[in-house]
């Protein structure tokens, strides 16, 4: 009886240390750092193929192609490298955020020339869709304690003499 005790015992403590335990911070930093680093790559990519780009790429709120890839382009570079170090994080979402809704809207209308229900997995529209589910995440959750917005906010915290605890209380 003790022996089956003993085996039983070390999957069970296994189980309860690889489900109990959470990273969250950790994890929040590794997907602000996923998602920047894939915006990042557009950005980069579309400035290298400027010029061929800007022929193609749409007019968006009656802006001129060439206007509308250099806003793109900022969005994408700037934004995905204050999230990367997890400052001003919530707010350097929104301007990505409303670009993938744009970027959604343009692919279902324009694009892809079927109802948004039969589109398949290789087709474009569920790049920006991948894109929005990760930014309301971070929206929702915030940038972690791995951020310069934490140590930002405990640094405030401590120069007019409040605790860390108001921190934990959000």
């Amino acid at each position: 009886m003790n022996r089956n005790y003993k085996v039983f015992s070390l999957p069970k403590q296994i189980y309860i240390k690889s489900t109990g335990y959470s990273y969250t911070h950790l994890g929040r930093l590794f997907l602000r750092l996923f998602v920047g680093i894939m915006l990042l790559q557009f950005g980069i990519r579309q400035i290298h193929a400027f010029d061929a780009m800007a022929q193609t790429f749409p007019a968006i709120f009656g802006m001129s192609p060439e206007l509308s890839l250099n806003i793109m382009i900022c969005i994408e570079i700037i934004c995905s490298l204050f999230i990367m170090i997890g400052f001003l994080t919530r707010l350097m979402i929104i301007p990505p955020f409303i670009a993938m809704i744009v970027a959604e809207h343009y692919l279902l209308s324009k694009v892809v020339n079927v109802a948004p229900y039969l589109i398949s997995w290789e087709q474009p529209g569920y790049l920006p869709v991948m894109f929005l589910g990760i930014y309301m995440f971070l929206l929702l959750v915030g940038p972690g304690k791995i951020s310069v917005d934490y140590f930002l906010s405990l640094h405030l915290l401590h120069s007019s003499d409040h605790s860390e605890d108001e921190l934990e209380e959000v």
